[in-house]
């Protein structure tokens, strides 16, 4: 490994339009001040913060790179520009996909379904014997993943010309991660080769409970991450447990549940294999992110886990999404990285198929949701600025916004959410689409 060097930081650009609303270079954002205080800009849009130029049609343009190093909980995204003294970072966010939100919200409508089919009440039918799943079909929490980066695309092409893609294409070989030694016909033959589930356990735990330590009882087979927080049924995630313990658990973690017994914690967690569920979603997604970029037509290159870590380590940059996207490629030994605050997008969606809240009894709590979704020009999710100038909210709140059809909102700030602020004392910085934004250091 060379020696490390570490490499000076610039700012994050500033994305620029012309009078036609044509894509020009980013700029300093010192110019875009200037500009905007000459007032030849004004500002087009707050996320990402655009400017655009009221007495230029058209400009130079360089080479702008557009880098992405997918994961499976979220996403680095760089963009890199050529000059003339070398590689430069000149904008990068992170975006938040929200896979595990879907899966939850799927599952909840199918144990729903499940339910009222059990009933003797009207149901929809079930008609799961009756699909057939198209060529190249992702589960929706992986879908959403994909399609969360492809509109990141098309949307940003309307801010920034890009000459090119490079991506971070990664497999993972999942039973190696767990079993390093794995080899040949090792890799047909599971953790469960000549037993079942319960047996295995058992001979596992030595039939005893893995909690408390009590044998000739009862034993049960219980989730380690409990299925309500996402647990899954793989062999990794089970333990025998005795009625009593089992109980004792309910869906609390084993981190809280054994919070009073560190080693007992250490030994079992010890005795468990990681999860793999991040590298099975990126294994699942890569090829389908590959395909759809391919689309696009521009120039495309495809870069190594391995590759990327070299470019960061020889440049002596810490780990981080948006700093591995910056990195990429053959072009990543050598890149001039940002300072400051780095835009956070997270994937939100646009509303709600719920027609009204039920209790915890199941019957509606709330009203039908009305046809029309605004509110005196105001839409759920709008990110805004309210001006309170006396009161018991008196001051400056900025944040999303939640409307009533009485007019008196929910603002949700970093810190808090403020209740009751009339809809006269608040303006639109950004209409909502799909995303939240904020800033990480």
């Amino acid at each position: 490994m060379p020696k490390q060097k570490q490499r000076k930081l610039g700012q994050q650009r500033v994305l620029v339009l012309s009078s036609t609303k044509k894509p020009l270079m980013p700029c300093h954002p010192a110019r875009a001040r200037l500009f905007l205080k000459q007032r030849r800009a004004v500002v087009y849009r707050r996320f990402p913060f655009t400017i655009l130029l009221k007495d230029r049609e058209d400009g130079y343009l360089q080479s702008i790179e557009c880098k992405l190093d997918p994961g499976s909980k979220e996403t680095g995204i760089a963009f890199v520009a050529s000059f003339k003294r070398g590689n430069v970072c000149v904008w990068a966010a992170h975006l938040e996909h929200k896979g595990f939100q879907i899966k939850q919200a799927l599952e909840k409508r199918r144990n729903c379904r499940k339910a009222r089919r059990s009933r003797k009440t009207r149901h929809r039918k079930a008609r799961f014997d009756n699909r057939t799943r198209p060529e190249g079909w992702l589960p929706p929490s992986l879908q959403s993943r994909v399609d969360n980066i492809i509109y990141f695309i098309r949307k940003y092409q309307r801010f920034v010309v890009f000459t090119g893609f490079t991506i971070e294409r990664v497999k993972f070989d999942l039973q190696q991660m767990q079993n390093p030694e794995v080899s040949g016909v090792e890799y047909q033959q599971g953790t469960l080769q000549g037993y079942s589930a319960k047996e295995y356990l058992l001979e596992k735990y030595k039939r005893s409970c893995c909690y408390c330590g009590k044998t000739d009882v009862p034993l049960e087979v219980e989730h380690v991450i409990p299925k309500s927080k996402g647990g899954s049924n793989r062999i990794s995630n089970l333990v025998l447990s005795c009625r009593k313990c089992n109980e004792r658990k309910d869906n609390k973690s084993i981190e809280v549940f054994l919070k009073k017994k560190p080693d007992l914690l250490k030994k079992i967690k010890a005795g468990l294999k990681r999860p793999l569920r991040a590298a099975a979603a990126v294994n699942a997604t890569r090829n389908k992110i590959v395909g759809e970029l391919q689309q696009f037509g521009l120039r495309f290159t495809t870069s190594t886990g391995a590759q990327t870590k070299y470019n960061r380590k020889v440049q002596g940059y810490p780990k981080a999404h948006w700093i591995d996207a910056a990195v990429l490629g053959e072009q990543g030994e050598s890149v001039e990285l940002l300072s400051g605050s780095i835009l956070h997008i997270k994937a939100m969606g646009r509303g709600s198929r719920q027609a009204c809240k039920p209790d915890k009894y199941g019957f509606p709590r709330t009203k039908p949701k009305a046809k029309e979704k605004k509110v005196k020009g105001f839409q759920t999710g709008d990110i805004v600025k309210a001006v309170v100038p006396t009161g018991k909210k008196e001051g400056t709140h900025i944040g999303r916004v939640a409307v009533r059809s009485s007019g008196s909102f929910n603002i949700k700030t970093k810190d808090k959410t403020i209740q009751g602020i009339g809809y006269k004392y608040c303006h639109i910085l950004h209409k909502v689409d799909g995303y939240s934004y904020g800033f990480i250091k």
